[in-house]
């Protein structure tokens, strides 16, 4: 076997369109929409830096199946740049991408090869001599809705000795998230004799399997809050011996991130601003040249639970951070249009928005022994958890106003017993809340009377 190397990528979704989040500034807002095409650049300028002999692509391209010229410019141009260096693509359509979707107006240049409706086997070369070094095999979804197991209608051919490349756009063992397109099980991955399978679909990237590989390298960008964490590609060398390595390489322009910031020992707003500031400053340095997209959320107990609760200081101090953040993008006179899709020194972390996870200060044992309301509140709610068919009798009572919203009833459906455990400590923290900020004397500048 011949030592070679080659990218594996998934999922671009070119051109998706950013909507669902409020207060964006249009500099970042244009930023985001570019932010996919931006990821797709750094994908070529790598295969390029690092002299791969092949680039393949498991599927969704496009963000859909009528992609706009816009985005089948910029791939083109990218395909471009990748043929001045000599260097192959080999891509599947997947659902997002289907062949049944309005036909390209712009050709596919030589060096670039489309898998068609059918499983089909190409030979990929070593760049430096055109030494045959592995056969890939692949299919495009014919539609966008693929229900057959396309993974059985791969097989090795027998008796050759080349590196077996298997791209795949589905659902390996009905992953939740994602539609059940194209589903197989590990195991027929396992057994096709393949010696690496290209998978596309899942936009979270993990490896399923060693022996043989078999790996989803999540999509290039992420889009949302719902794709979080760096994303990228992978780069695989294979050696003569056949042993494979992995290496897993950003790409992304836009970091989607969840963070969680704990209350506890924070007696003050102005101990929690500078918290909060202190957070956000960490984010920038971690990841410089970047957007963070982040949605802090708050945890833990301490005095300032019912401040957080209750009082405009949450989305007041919001609005504050994203102004600073507008006059930071305003300052670096960064654009969407800049090809590069780098930020000039450090990086530009937006606050998303905050979530409240926070609980009030309590001596639960304390209160469980006191004769109260308080007391007698928390011993009503102990004795109703220690009985599933009781929490489950008051969560229904409780929720029935929401059952007339389909999409809410089917969310109360899904509930399990844990789900419904949290929402009774929840409600017993926020009574104790409600209590306590009865018994409290009004504040100042809160039109109390």
């Amino acid at each position: 076997m011949k030592a070679f190397r080659f990218l594996h990528a998934a999922d671009l979704h070119l051109d998706t369109p950013f909507s669902g989040m409020s207060g964006v500034p249009d500099r970042l807002r244009g930023l985001l929409r570019e932010s996919t095409f931006a990821a797709f650049d750094r994908l070529v300028r790598l295969a390029i830096e690092e002299a791969v002999d092949f680039v393949v692509i498991s599927g969704d391209i496009y963000d859909a199946s009528d992609s706009s010229l816009r985005a089948q410019l910029r791939l083109r141009e990218g395909w471009d740049k990748l043929g001045e260096y000599g260097i192959p693509v080999y891509l599947i359509r997947g659902n997002h991408d289907p062949l049944s979707g309005r036909k390209l107006r712009l050709a596919l240049p030589e060096h670039v090869t489309e898998f068609g409706p059918r499983v089909e086997n190409v030979t990929a070369v070593r760049r430096s001599d055109g030494e045959p070094v592995a056969l890939l095999t692949g299919i495009s979804y014919p539609t966008p809705a693929v229900h057959d197991n396309l993974a059985l209608q791969y097989r090795r051919e027998p008796g050759s000795a080349l590196y077996h490349i298997g791209l795949l756009h589905g659902n390996v063992d009905g992953q939740e998230g994602h539609d059940a397109y194209a589903p197989c099980s590990l195991r027929d991955l396992q057994t096709s004799g393949y010696d690496y399978w290209a998978l596309g679909h899942i936009h979270k990237r993990q490896i399923l399997s060693e022996s043989p590989w078999v790996v989803y390298p999540g999509n290039i960008q992420g889009r949302s809050l719902k794709e979080a964490g760096p994303k990228g590609c992978y780069l695989v060398e294979v050696a003569e011996s056949g042993e494979t390595r992995l290496t897993f390489r950003r790409l992304d322009q836009v970091l989607w991130l969840e963070s969680r910031l704990a209350i506890d020992g924070l007696a003050t707003e102005e101990a929690w601003k500078a918290s909060v500031e202190e957070r956000l400053d960490e984010l920038r340095e971690a990841e410089p040249g970047r957007i963070t997209v982040v949605r802090l959320t708050f945890s833990g107990r301490g005095p300032l639970h019912g401040l957080l609760q209750s009082g405009p200081e949450a989305s007041e101090l919001l609005q504050e951070l994203r102004r600073k953040e507008s006059a930071r993008l305003e300052e670096a006179g960064f654009s969407a249009a800049d090809a590069e899709g780098l930020l000039p020194g450090e990086g530009i972390v937006w606050p998303a928005g905050f979530k409240l996870e926070t609980g009030m200060e309590l001596d639960r044992e304390g209160l469980l022994e006191e004769d109260s309301f308080l007391g007698e509140l928390f011993r009503l709610g102990d004795r109703t958890a220690a009985e599933p068919e009781s929490v489950a009798e008051l969560i229904g009572t409780a929720l029935a106003p929401l059952s007339d919203n389909r999409q809410l009833r089917r969310l109360l459906q899904e509930l399990d017993s844990e789900a419904r455990q949290d929402l009774l400590r929840r409600a017993e923290e926020l009574a104790a809340a409600l209590l306590n900020e009865d018994s409290q004397p009004p504040r100042e500048g809160r039109g109390a009377s």
